[in-house]
């Protein structure tokens, strides 16, 4: 089938190709100006169905329909310019709306129009983060923003290091290189014949599967990745992480990392940062605090203590804007509060880009110090972001998420048959069950629990069909499945935390 639409180039362009427009035709400003204006109003379209309720989320088909509907093949002569054009809404029509004010799927939810203009203006400007000769604003401005960002953590990481990569999960991979580096600084030229004896990491059995994937890319294994006990609110014990180290040092092994999580993807729990970093310090081990999700309430004074107290005890820490703070994907970053570590451990000083008899102070050159060569130009939305809010209006919007956030708890608390809250959320994860009809006078019990479980994956299907609701659903190591509601976009309003609730009833209550 071809791609459609209403969006009509005039009889005069509509039929004319790529090498019609700039750069191959450099008297045709009229033509590509026509042509991005139909873009541009392809665009603004999404952004007003996007914040209008009364459209869907998605207009949901499985894979194979999804792809009869579609002209996707790759042709071997171009098609035209019109064509493009329908491509483009074509495209749009059938992606899901993410910053739809009633989208509770994912931690990064929402479309900030600030950040998204920030990430037109990126594309356009089309360069590499890798020089200050070819990116000589934006360099300066990931500088400025980075250093803001390591204040906010603590006022002894001033003079440390940062820099933006591609994922939290990178960021992680970063913090794990650093920290065998500080400790084996011949490891990177002379292997692992440099370590004597089995190198080991801790993290809590509620973390990231990236911490645990590091343990596998830079070859510890994934049996040298402890996982560490949680208690009942997901945050890991201290007592079984010393438990575990002592247990490895008594096999001669040699424990070196602690990943402390500030923020469970699930339960959205923070590991309790003073102790861990206690026993950091008493073992001399590597703290890296993954706050990829939590990180955000930094800038809250009212949420900040006591979820990430001790942040400034920690030798590095992962923190992504694209997560509460509502910066456009992708936008992740990760701090050392030491300098000259993320250049002493990736440097591979390439002399056919980092020479150093440039004319300008080389130190602004960050290529060199990264694991990539070509990289994203992640800066420009986040520091255009931040210029609109401030850091005032960054704290008014942690704190709004988080109020909404508990206003859901305060509806689910007043509809005790409809709803089952699991536990006092301490981010915006609000974890809960919804309750069918039928299952409303039985006792709560494991065995109410697992028939709850299985209502989940019915309830978020009907969800995906009807398309007027997106909430997450998983299970987790003490559950069976249950609902996972995420507020993190600032388009969410009290009546849409209400629309949530007595939708899920509407759709599941025959179940």
């Amino acid at each position: 089938m071809a791609n459609t639409s209403n969006y009509k180039l005039s009889a005069a362009v509509s039929n004319l190709k790529y090498d019609d427009i700039l750069p191959y035709k450099t008297q045709n400003g009229t033509v590509t100006n026509e042509f991005l204006q139909k873009l541009i109003e392809i665009l603004l379209d999404f952004v007003r169905a996007t914040n209008d309720r009364n459209e869907k989320i998605l207009d949901f088909h499985h894979p194979a329909e999804m792809q009869a509907l579609l002209d996707l093949a790759i042709p071997n002569k171009g098609v035209s310019l019109q064509q493009l054009i329908h491509d483009c809404a074509t495209t749009l029509k059938y992606q899901v709306k993410t910053g739809h004010p009633r989208f509770f799927n994912q931690l990064s939810c929402g479309l900030d129009i600030i950040s998204m203009a920030g990430e037109w203006l990126t594309a356009t400007a089309n360069t590499n983060m890798f020089t200050y000769e070819i990116a000589p604003v934006f360099i300066l401005m990931e500088n400025v923003v980075m250093t803001h960002m390591r204040e906010i953590i603590g006022s002894n990481w001033v003079n440390g290091d940062s820099i933006l990569a591609p994922g939290g999960s990178i960021s992680n991979l970063y913090a794990f290189l650093a920290a065998r580096h500080k400790m084996f600084p011949n490891y990177k030229e002379k292997g692992i014949a440099t370590i004597q004896g089995q190198l080991v990491m801790f993290t809590s059995d509620q973390s990231h599967y990236s911490v645990k994937s590091c343990a596998s890319i830079c070859g510890l294994g994934t049996d040298n990745c402890l996982m560490v006990p949680s208690d009942i609110h997901g945050r890991m014990i201290p007592s079984e992480l010393e438990r575990l180290i002592l247990d490895r040092k008594a096999k001669g092994h040699i424990p070196f990392f602690v990943c402390c999580t500030s923020g469970t993807t699930v339960l959205g729990a923070f590991d309790p940062i003073n102790e861990i970093a206690d026993i950091c310090e008493k073992y001399g081990m590597w703290l890296h605090v993954d706050a990829a999700w939590g990180g955000g309430l930094l800038l809250s004074k009212k949420y900040r203590h006591p979820r990430l107290s001790g942040v400034e005890r920690a030798d590095s820490v992962t923190w992504n804007p694209h997560k509460l703070m509502g910066a456009l994907l992708q936008c992740s970053t990760i701090h050392f509060k030491e300098d000259g570590l993320l250049m002493s451990c990736n440097q591979m000083s390439a002399d056919y880009l980092f020479m150093q008899d440039k004319l300008y102070d080389i130190k602004y050159d960050t290529g060199d110090k990264v694991i990539q060569c070509g990289r994203h130009n992640d800066i420009f939305k986040l520091w255009l972001q931040w210029r609109a809010k401030g850091d005032d209006g960054f704290e008014k919007h942690m704190d709004r998420l988080m109020e909404l956030s508990e206003y859901m708890v305060k509806r689910i608390k007043e509809q005790p048959d409809k709803f089952y809250l699991i536990m006092e959320p301490e981010l915006v994860n609000v974890s809960f069950w919804y309750i069918p009809t039928r299952l409303r006078k039985m006792p709560h019990s494991p065995a109410r629990e697992q028939e709850l479980g299985k209502m989940c994956p019915i309830l978020k299907a009907r969800m995906m069909q009807t398309g007027t609701l997106m909430v997450g659903y998983q299970p987790d190591d003490r559950r069976p499945n249950f609902f996972r509601n995420i507020i993190s976009s600032a388009a969410v309003t009290e009546s849409d935390v209400d629309f949530l609730l007595s939708e899920m009833d509407r759709l599941g209550h025959d179940l």
